[in-house]
């Protein structure tokens, strides 16, 4: 197959380009260029996608794959430069207006682009849903939205998973979020690309929320754990008014805990991953993932500020304040 990918630099849309060349597609990535290079085997074409596709107007594909993060603007002008049989949308679980009630099935409004804007979870969530609804006006039943929640592996820029298995893998007295029972689930961005290459070759459509299964905070971080952690680590639980107290915020940031959820957001990793099991998602061990983004997290700066995690004096204040 012919397939395009809007990106592939980066992540998730680099994994999906690396994983179809894998099995022999012809891969063209559309992208600036800037942030990284493109999977060895996939044609970069250099595009600024707030002005057009350039070369690619007007062209055809077997299968398209678009992850716009934050425009519908990006998502329209494609639906009107390139045709294909197949159309990839990667969209997102903040889609849903109610992260606080499991099952909730409710989207947002949709919204238009606007970068004057404050950035906010719900606006991410709003502009995805405009996306979505481009998508299924333009190409309708050969559509195929993934609504991706939390994705993690080798790769990943955001920190929200990786800083567990990096910390971990340090040992010592661990400091983690009292909330045991809270539930947490992710995909592996390897696992997420590959059932995107599955679904173009498969035709397969429709709208899924692309996760793993979830399970309690506290089985997720034993099995990080479990894998990467040294003989004598503990996991030191603390509670959620002490941590507000030394200003550790829950998700993301600078000074978080991630995977940990405010009661507001605790159904937001309570996703049914069902559907999507059933339609072809396979999804590995979490303890694989956490071994793969050790490695990882060796490649980069250890004195580079996270965008998700405690400085060491922030746990170590913490770890003191429950002795």
């Amino acid at each position: 197959m012919r397939i395009l990918v809007l990106g592939g630099t980066v992540f998730l849309s680099k994994a999906t380009a690396a994983e179809a060349v894998r099995r022999g597609h012809e891969v063209v990535c559309a992208a600036r260029g800037e942030s990284g290079q493109v999977p060895d085997g996939a044609v970069l074409v250099a595009v600024d996608r707030d002005v057009d596709l350039g070369p690619l107007e007007g062209a055809r594909f077997d299968a398209v794959v678009d992850v716009a993060k934050m425009s519908v603007t990006w998502v329209r002008r494609a639906l009107r430069a390139v045709t294909a049989d197949h159309w990839t949308f990667v969209s997102s679980c903040s889609v849903y207006a109610d992260h606080s009630t499991p099952g909730a099935t409710a989207t947002l409004d949709p919204l238009e682009d606007d970068p004057d804007a404050p950035m906010s979870s719900d606006r991410y969530g709003a502009v995805k849903v405009a996306g979505e609804h481009a998508v299924r006006d333009a190409v309708g039943d050969r559509a195929f939205i993934v609504r991706a929640g939390l994705i993690t592996g080798p790769g990943d820029p955001s920190d929200r998973f990786g800083y567990w298995p990096d910390r971990l893998s340090r040992g010592g007295r661990v400091a983690v979020p009292d909330a045991p029972d809270q539930p947490a689930q992710h995909v592996d961005v390897r696992d997420l690309a590959a059932w995107i290459v599955d679904a173009a070759e498969r035709r397969t459509t429709g709208t899924y929320d692309a996760i793993g299964p979830a399970n309690p905070l506290s089985l997720v971080l034993g099995e990080i754990a479990g894998a990467v952690a040294p003989p004598g680590t503990v996991l030191v639980r603390i509670p959620e008014p002490v941590l507000r107290r030394h200003g550790v915020e829950p998700w993301v940031g600078p000074r978080s805990l991630p995977l940990w959820l405010p009661p507001s957001h605790r159904a937001m990793m309570f996703r049914d991953a069902g559907p999507a099991l059933a339609a072809g998602l396979r999804v590995r061990p979490t303890a694989e993932t956490a071994v793969d983004a050790v490695a990882y997290e060796r490649t980069l700066d250890p004195d580079r500020t996270r965008r998700a995690g405690l400085p060491p004096d922030v746990e170590d204040a913490l770890l003191h304040d429950v002795d």
